[in-house]
């Protein structure tokens, strides 16, 4: 079974990486620029090795990748503090010493299950800067990794700062004695996402699409630039999570002054588990959420076509939705439970809330004087909106973000220097499509079933008023005759009093005398 699993893995992998390691005296040997497929098992460390490096290189990054099992990459056999790395998305930094032509380092896994892994080492000269040269916040002395962490609201990526190239034997260059154009201030970040096929989980495909974003060139060809940080930003940046989705991330450091650059190891998430038992990755959604919005896209399908007669079941269906949402953010925001636009200028809450409150009032505006046309497009576009909802309980879609995104802006504050990037592959097309159709089939339903007719359905207390004038002045309608309700009160009151009084003496038994 693993043996056809590494050559499907082989076969789908791009032309530079290899189906299988090759083993000498123990060691898995690698080769500069090509990836490698193999399997990790305990409970032995797998001694690896990387032979023939020219001597124009000063230092080797090696970075291994899997899915979600963990593996260990360290300098020695014994795990020691400062020189090993564990995680799914790991790599280590080799400074060469003059004259150096190999390198060796271990492998590990504490998984019980076999783990599989891609692995690639890298070749750097003197004049690319070295990423993570001038890490202070995490173990290894030279870190390349970028750290990851997610939770419902966002996704955050952290980095350790790059220091300059040097050549073999020399000293570092020192990372915080001057800001000058000289040192490593002048480097530059460029933060890249990449996004894997919507709803593809599986195995293969995350390390062939790894591939693409190890290597500089690759990167850049592949990826889409985020940001760019200076030396003076905080190395750390924010996602909106996306839930089951597969994104890669990676940094690469510029040198502008030497026109070079070096690339870290690059990190992936889905923004979910793939051990947790209920709302794991192959199933996040829940069998209530697929209930709740399941019925919710059928009263809006309902409100769609028919939303302006049926006026009581369209206020419902709008009232429901604005109080679920108020509520929902202040049982967020009050209480302890849980369930389980990158403009700058809108990292400001007053800025955003006013843009979208400007922006929620413009159409309603626009429609003042038609109101019967406005309250039509609410009920079509609202209701079949509602059908996209649904679908994402079911089948991945990033059009459920529209609103998915304005509610994490007001649960979390942080929320805000998140950027907000969201993939648009076949099933977001498919699925607009069909939000679309029902959009402008309900709205031109309604527009011509209404022709003729009233703008609105009367409303209930102008329709009370009018009955009761009627009767007024009608003498021969039989509810003209009908008693006041005060007497009707009192009579129904004095019938249910003789209930309970006790019944009389009907006087003498014996026939009277004449």
């Amino acid at each position: 079974m693993w043996r056809l699993r590494l050559l499907v893995l082989g076969v789908l992998a791009v032309g530079t990486a290899e189906a299988q390691a090759n083993s000498t005296d123990g060691f898995l040997e690698f080769s500069v620029g090509k990836f490698t497929y193999f399997l990790l098992s305990r409970p032995f460390p797998q001694g690896a090795i990387l032979r023939h490096i020219s001597s124009n290189v000063t230092f080797v990054l090696f970075q291994i990748h899997s899915q979600y099992q963990n593996t260990t990459v360290s300098f020695t056999k014994t795990l020691l503090p400062g020189t090993s790395e564990t995680g799914n998305d790991r790599g280590l930094v080799f400074i060469l010493r003059p004259e150096q032509t190999t390198c060796t380092w271990y492998l590990e896994t504490k998984d019980a299950k076999p783990v599989q892994n891609v692995a690639i080492p890298l070749s750097y000269s003197e004049r690319d800067p070295i990423p993570g040269g001038c890490n202070l916040e995490f173990d290894l002395d030279i870190d390349p990794n970028i750290y990851l962490d997610y939770n419902f609201f966002e996704t955050t990526i952290k980095f350790a700062p790059a220091n300059l190239g040097y050549a073999r034997g020399a000293e570092p260059p020192p990372c915080d004695v001057g800001t000058g154009q000289e040192s490593r201030w002048r480097l530059q970040y460029d933060v890249y996402q990449y996004f894997l096929p919507e709803g593809d989980l599986t195995e293969a495909s995350l390390l062939q699409h790894l591939q693409r974003m190890a290597q500089v060139p690759q990167v850049k060809a592949s990826a889409d630039k985020v940001v760019t940080l200076t030396a003076d930003d905080k190395t750390t940046v924010s996602f909106s999570s996306l839930l089951g989705q597969g994104v890669i991330y990676n940094v690469i450091v510029r040198d502008p002054s030497l026109n070079t650059s070096a690339a870290y190891v690059p990190v992936h998430t889905y923004a979910c588990s793939f051990e947790l038992v209920d709302g794991n990755c192959i199933s996040p959604g829940r069998v209530p959420t697929k209930v709740f919005f399941t019925l919710l896209a059928l009263l809006g399908l309902f409100v769609c076509f028919f939303g302006h007669r049926f006026w009581k079941t369209e206020l419902f269906f709008i009232g429901f939705i604005f109080l679920g949402f108020f509520f929902y953010i202040l049982i967020t925001r009050l209480t302890p439970l849980e369930y389980d636009g990158n403009l700058k200028v809108f990292r400001d809450d007053g800025v955003f809330w006013v843009s979208f409150s400007c922006i929620a009032l413009l159409i309603p505006v626009i429609f003042m004087g038609c109101l019967r046309i406005l309250n039509i497009l609410a009920c079509g576009v609202v209701g079949s909106y509602s059908v996209v909802l649904a679908v994402d309980s079911y089948v991945p879609t990033s059009l459920s973000y529209i609103t998915l995104n304005v509610l994490r802006r007001a649960l979390n504050t942080g929320f805000r220097g998140a950027f907000i990037r969201v993939p648009f592959q076949t099933n977001d097309f498919l699925v607009l499509a069909v939000w679309g159709m029902l959009a402008v089939s309900g709205i031109s339903l309604q527009i011509r079933r209404e022709r003729g007719l009233p703008p609105f359905p009367p409303h209930p207390y102008k329709l009370w008023k009018q009955e009761r004038e009627r009767r007024v002045t009608n003498i021969l309608d039989p509810s003209h005759h009908i008693p006041p309700l005060r007497e009707r009160l009192y009579g129904r009151f004095t019938q249910i009093k003789e209930l309970f009084q006790k019944e009389q003496p009907a006087g003498e038994r014996t026939p009277l005398l004449l």
